[in-house]
């Protein structure tokens, strides 16, 4: 049986989506964060020595790294798919396959480390630290968002923004497995006041698969996609 070993508010959130479109039956063991540094538990370790999430098993195999993990499922269950939900992934050679590739590596290699420091400068005022640094810290951070982490998100949605305005989908008419890995960056920028709500083509694309009966079963056995 595959098993989802499923970080609560993570990354993963989109493992249990592909799996609810494919169809294909999996159980959920879920891991709740740390209350006070909202990282993964020790557990997660036994299964993988990273000890983080997605990561799921598949009898023999233990499989890592959301890129990875959703391309193995749509190879080796992707046969399986319910009638009209399409070719999750386009056909080598093409030019959707070409948008395909990209998208799936732009998600995690170019779109997440912008969102993620976003958060670590965000938060680094906030932890303990004397009190006669903070003000230091936060005016540090504040003029690193300001000057560099705000800038290259702000170029990230529009250029996303544009993107959709051309495109139903991240490769072209049709959904694939790459919008399945872009969700979470998506849902994540309109979570956290990145301004892509100011973007009227991401917000219509995260209401557009938020709405979609297989998203909305991932929801109701993961819980939220990200941290409030």
């Amino acid at each position: 049986m595959l098993t989802v070993h499923h970080l609560e508010r993570s990354r993963s959130q989109r493992v249990l989506w592909l799996l609810e479109e494919l169809g294909v039956p999996y159980e959920i063991k879920i891991y709740k964060r740390d209350a006070k540094t909202k990282l993964a538990p020790p557990e997660l370790k036994a299964v993988h020595p990273l000890g983080k999430s997605p990561v799921i098993t598949d009898g023999d195999l233990t499989i890592a790294e959301s890129g990875a993990i959703l391309e193995y499922l749509v190879e080796t269950y992707g046969h399986q798919a319910p009638a009209g939900l399409g070719l999750l992934k386009p056909l080598s050679g093409t030019p959707a396959h070409r948008q395909y590739v990209y998208w799936m590596h732009y998600a995690e290699g170019s779109l997440m480390p912008s969102l993620v420091m976003k958060i670590i400068f965000t938060t680094i005022p906030t932890q303990p630290m004397p009190f006669f640094v903070r003000p230091i810290a936060r005016q540090l951070c504040g003029k690193v968002q300001s000057g560099f982490i705000d800038p290259g998100i702000a170029a990230h949605l529009k250029f996303i923004d544009e993107h959709l305005s051309k495109n139903e989908w991240f490769t072209g008419a049709a959904m694939t497995v790459a919008d399945v890995q872009m969700s979470f960056p998506i849902v994540a920028a309109l979570a956290r006041g990145d301004g892509a709500k100011n973007f009227k083509h991401i917000a219509a694309y995260a209401q557009k698969i938020e709405a979609r009966p297989a998203y909305q079963r991932a929801l109701a056995k993961g819980g939220p996609v990200v941290m409030g």
